[in-house]
């Protein structure tokens, strides 16, 4: 967080709509990388990007210590893309639980961010959901199923598959 972006969140609680455009500048696309990830579709992840900074600037009040904006941000921006993912009602596939899972070995590869993104986008809605929401954006089991109104068992084992299915659907990339 730098000066300026201080004095724009200081500014925005004044009614300052070229603070809200600079802070809009500032955070959008990093924003807009999280929903997209959420939902797999650019374009809703536009409007929720949109309807996310409406709220948040709306709420600007609120937030009593400009230090902390951009969590403050992140959390509302996860959350609209929750009220989606929840509208939506994504498919939760019912996988069985397999021990091996528990203790696979990762063979560890580096992967570029842009094959990586795109295995990401491949998985199901569920998989890619519980991945985005544990791995990326760093919500434990727990959170994930509450917000999203699944088991935390259900929520465990969802990422353990998405693990699985981006581990096969790499090493088929890296075949070639």
């Amino acid at each position: 967080m730098t000066e300026t972006q201080i004095v724009w969140i200081n500014q925005l609680k004044n009614g300052n709509e070229l603070a809200a455009f600079n802070l809009y500048s500032s955070y959008s696309k990093a924003m807009y990388s999280t929903l997209t990830r959420m939902t797999n579709d650019t374009e809703i992840a536009k409007d929720l990007l949109q309807e996310a900074f409406v709220r948040a600037f709306r709420k600007i009040h609120d937030l009593e210590e400009p230090m902390a904006f951009a969590g403050w941000l992140k959390r509302i921006v996860v959350n609209t893309g929750l009220e989606h993912v929840r509208k939506r009602q994504y498919h939760f596939e019912n996988i069985e639980e397999q021990a091996d899972l528990e203790n696979e070995e990762i063979e560890e590869k580096l992967v570029d961010n842009k094959t990586l993104h795109e295995a990401i986008k491949e998985l199901p809605d569920g998989c890619r959901t519980v991945l985005c929401l544990h791995l990326i954006e760093g919500f434990k089991h727990k959170e994930i199923a509450d917000q999203l109104g699944i088991t935390e068992s259900t929520s465990k084992t969802q990422f353990r598959h998405a693990k699985k299915l981006l581990k096969t659907k790499l090493q088929h990339h890296y075949e070639y």
